[in-house]
């Protein structure tokens, strides 16, 4: 039998992947992904962030957010420019800001959908319990933060 911690971790999982299904169905809808929304999300919160910033923001490997903002500069949503010394710098291009708005209002339909059967009291709830599971992660040694 599987034990009560095991489960809540299955749980926890099982959501988060019913999530990711779904906003990465609804964002293909205005031509993204569910990382590449993730990527636009950052750098508007953070322009002129480093690649490694970006990265941590993300969760992603330096290099795998390398290869992501290569495909958006490509498509011409992200620029990259010259910062202080090596820094290179990452910003939203004006298509970009339509695409993350775009993407924006598609994200908080599927997301109001996925927690529509929790209460907007339990869904507070939810958000402080998560919040402290990683304030607690964060705080172990060895442990690296990053922000959503």
């Amino acid at each position: 039998m599987m034990g009560e911690l095991q489960e809540l971790g299955r749980a926890v999982k099982q959501a988060q992947y019913r999530q990711h299904r779904a906003l990465d169905t609804a964002l293909s809808t205005v031509g993204t992904t569910l990382a590449q929304w993730d990527a636009l999300r950052a750098i508007g919160r953070a322009a002129g962030a480093s690649a490694r910033e970006l990265a941590a923001a993300t969760f992603q490997s330096e290099q795998a957010f390398g290869a992501l903002v290569g495909r958006l500069t490509a498509q011409g949503v992200v620029e990259r420019r010259p910062g202080h010394g090596r820094r290179i710098e990452h910003h939203l291009t004006s298509a970009g800001e339509r695409t993350l708005a775009a993407a924006d209002k598609i994200a908080d339909e599927v997301l109001a959908t996925c927690f529509a059967a929790l209460p907007a009291a339990d869904r507070v709830t939810l958000l402080d319990l998560l919040r402290r599971l990683n304030a607690e992660e964060a705080g172990r040694p060895g442990r690296v933060s990053r922000p959503d």
